[in-house]
């Protein structure tokens, strides 16, 4: 036979060159029929769309169609027909199949209906499921996204360290790496660290924030996009131990620069989403969320409402005084919790808050500082920061940045009254030492992106192998 190049499905789909032979490969989904034919749906992961096979039975061993079973992987040659049935327009005449895989009884895809519960258990398979494969092939779209809107505008990618020395947002959270015996570690009852690979304690970070406005200060304005870790011992739908982060920072920017760049970015790529995922966004707003898609287009079509946290505190008494229920407080000074980010949200103003201004206490050390409170002004308790989070339908916060403080007397302040230990912060203050500029920069869970973009409910079924308390298997 001629030799002749594989077919993706997604491309042969499109074809109407009827009677040209083609080759595919690929997984099968279903096989059904009669006795004198069967129909094989046949899928390759490069689209959610199967494409159909059809088998003469009296052309094929009996023993080799038996094999062909949901999973197995299989390489066809055939014609290419127009399709006589609903839900395609081309299909294969099979003359040659070939078993490359075979998948017993006992593969855990096969049956239909399992819970994503389930599927967790097996990460490493559930990747082939329509669901799955949806989520993937839009997480691909979604970084491909990211880095042409950053490189379109000027933004140069640059990668910081995984390992870090530093302590910034507390070690209870960090993983610590080590080439110490921790056996003799445990023996001895105490850690010298000189005899450790870097000399010193050193974890896996939380952010590449601090590194990233190295970068802002010499290249003047620069984006992060890698894996970051938590120790956080949580399980809730919303938290990962590894997850990857996107984070801008952003020379000579001012507070309402930064929050139009935060809008513009992530209706950018959701936009993206609803051009390129189409195929994959329907799938999913038939099995998962049947409201995704128009919740898509609301968002890339309406204006983010901008909104003090004193404002916010403000709406949520009010709702409280009408009888509105919330199992956590909300008076001026505490952090918002998810189910009062949601009710403004989804509730109040039913459209993506940019909410600013929160009280210093519960913001970072490196947020600058407002010289006058424009909501609170005159008030002891006026002392806010110019701190941005992005609230969404669904997810709560989805984008956290601030305007960073230049000013080293101030930044050492902040740092001295908090009590962060900065011994090993040397670096990070001369930016505000040698030529310190006005900057900002905001933080973006890639994860929770595609929480949004695919409607899925839990963070741990929108990346390929979650890594959770407990679980660090695949």
């Amino acid at each position: 036979m001629n030799e002749i190049k594989r077919t993706k499905v997604s491309h042969l789909l499109t074809r109407r060159d009827f009677g040209t032979e083609v080759l595919v490969k690929g997984w099968v989904r279903t096989r059904r029929g009669s006795k004198a034919v069967s129909f094989i749906a046949l899928n390759d992961g490069s689209t959610i769309k199967n494409v159909q096979i059809v088998a003469d039975l009296d052309r094929f061993d009996e023993e080799l169609m038996k094999q062909i079973t949901t999973g197995a992987c299989i390489s066809v040659r055939g014609t290419v027909v127009e399709s006589i049935g609903s839900g395609q327009a081309v299909e294969i005449q099979a003359s040659e199949i070939v078993l490359l895989g075979a998948c017993p009884a006992d593969y855990p895809m096969q049956k239909k209906g399992q819970t994503f519960e389930y599927m967790r258990q097996y990460a490493h398979m559930r990747l082939r499921t329509n669901t799955f494969g949806a989520v993937m092939r839009i997480r691909h779209n979604m970084a491909f996204a990211i880095h042409k809107f950053f490189h379109d505008r000027g933004f140069f990618y640059f990668h910081t360290p995984l390992i870090t020395a530093s302590d910034c947002e507390g070690a209870g959270q960090m993983f610590q790496v080590t080439t110490l015996d921790l056996n003799r570690v445990a023996k001895s009852g105490k850690v010298d660290y000189n005899e450790d690979f870097f000399g010193k304690p050193a974890s896996l970070t939380v952010s590449g924030q601090l590194e990233g406005e190295l970068g802002a200060t010499a290249l003047g304005a620069i984006y992060t996009f890698g894996p970051t870790f938590r120790a956080e011992n949580s399980n809730t739908p919303r938290h990962l131990s590894e997850f990857w982060m996107i984070e801008p920072e952003i020379s000579f920017m001012d507070l309402p620069e930064l929050m139009d760049l935060e809008e513009e970015f992530i209706k950018y790529c959701v936009q993206w989403a609803l051009d390129n995922c189409a195929d994959d966004l329907e799938f999913l707003n038939s099995m998962i969320d049947k409201s995704l898609i128009e919740r898509l287009r609301s968002v890339v079509n309406t204006e983010f409402v901008r909104l003090s946290y004193t404002e916010g505190i403000e709406i949520l008494k009010k709702a409280i005084s009408e009888g509105r229920k919330f199992e956590f407080p909300c008076e001026w000074g505490d952090d918002l919790a998810s189910e009062h980010e949601r009710y403004l949200v989804e509730e109040y103003f039913r459209k993506p808050v940019i909410m600013t201004h929160y009280p210093k206490a519960i913001k970072a050390f490196y947020m600058k500082i407002d010289e006058v409170n424009p909501v609170l002004e005159g008030k002891e308790m006026a002392q806010t920061v110019q701190g941005t989070d992005v609230l969404f339908p669904q997810i709560g916060e989805i984008i956290g940045g601030s305007v960073r403080e230049e000013d080293y007397d101030k930044l050492m302040g902040e740092i001295e009254s908090r009590g962060i230990p900065m011994k090993d912060m040397w670096w990070y203050l001369d930016t505000r030492r040698f030529g310190s500029c006005p900057h900002a920069g905001f933080g973006l869970g890639f994860e929770r992106l595609i929480l949004f973009v695919t409607g899925m409910q839990n963070i741990r079924d929108v990346i390929p192998f979650p890594r959770t308390p407990r679980s660090a298997e695949f």
